[in-house]
């Protein structure tokens, strides 16, 4: 059973999070305080940790964070009420894999910890993900429709790959372009457009390819 450890000391947001985490069937520990959060992980040995920034006591969220990258390399999510983008470099920098501002939908967690445990599974069977009879295999970089392979092109399927593995998040097309196209790419955000629409030329309807008005695309 995938293990969750939960370091938020706002009781309101930790219940809610563990309803939705054991929903998914996922066995959830609950922590307060960095210290005890720390030991929490060290004892439980989690599958990912949510881990909130402005934690009470000595160690807050980030120092928790270094002093598990000493040992550990657990996924860990940061969730924060600081909307700064120094913080979130900053959380990423010393390991953190994904980083959430508040207020945020619970759900949101939920599929953000669905995409960061599926990028830490490698070749195993989380990296296949199945839409009907669309069958995608990001580790041998392969699209099938009913068995038979589909071909795309190099950004088509750099854009699939991005999107199936934040499956159920919104994304913004600059989040797109950053992840498909790379940070330091420079042109019409509008290209994303372009491409979602040969995906679901050639895709088509099976693909739960959404647009998300205001904001951009989510699959799933």
């Amino acid at each position: 059973m995938t293990a969750i450890v939960v370091v938020e000391d706002e009781p309101d947001i930790a219940d809610l999070l563990a309803l939705y985490c054991r929903r998914e069937g996922w066995a959830v520990h609950l922590a307060t305080d960095g210290q005890t959060g720390l030991d929490t992980i060290r004892a439980r040995n989690p599958d990912l940790v949510v881990l909130d920034v402005g934690l009470p006591g000595e160690l807050d969220g980030f120092d928790v964070c270094r002093e598990l990258r000493r040992s550990s390399d657990v996924p860990v999510l940061f969730l924060t009420a600081r909307d700064d983008e120094i913080d979130r470099i900053l959380g990423l920098e010393i390991g953190a894999d994904d980083y959430v501002t508040k207020p945020f939908s619970p759900r949101e967690i939920v599929a953000r910890v669905k995409a960061v445990l599926r990028r830490g599974r490698g070749s195993g069977p989380g990296n296949r993900s199945d839409y009907g009879p669309i069958a995608v295999d990001l580790e041998r970089r392969e699209v099938t429709c009913d068995g038979r392979p589909v071909a795309l092109a190099t950004q088509e399927w750099a854009l699939l790959a991005a999107l199936v593995d934040n499956e159920g998040i919104a994304l913004s097309r600059q989040q797109l372009l950053d992840l498909a196209w790379g940070p330091d790419w420079i042109g019409d955000p509008r290209t994303v457009d372009v491409h979602v629409r040969q995906l679901r030329r050639k895709l088509g309807d099976d693909l739960p390819l959404a647009t998300v008005r205001g904001i951009g695309y989510r699959l799933g």
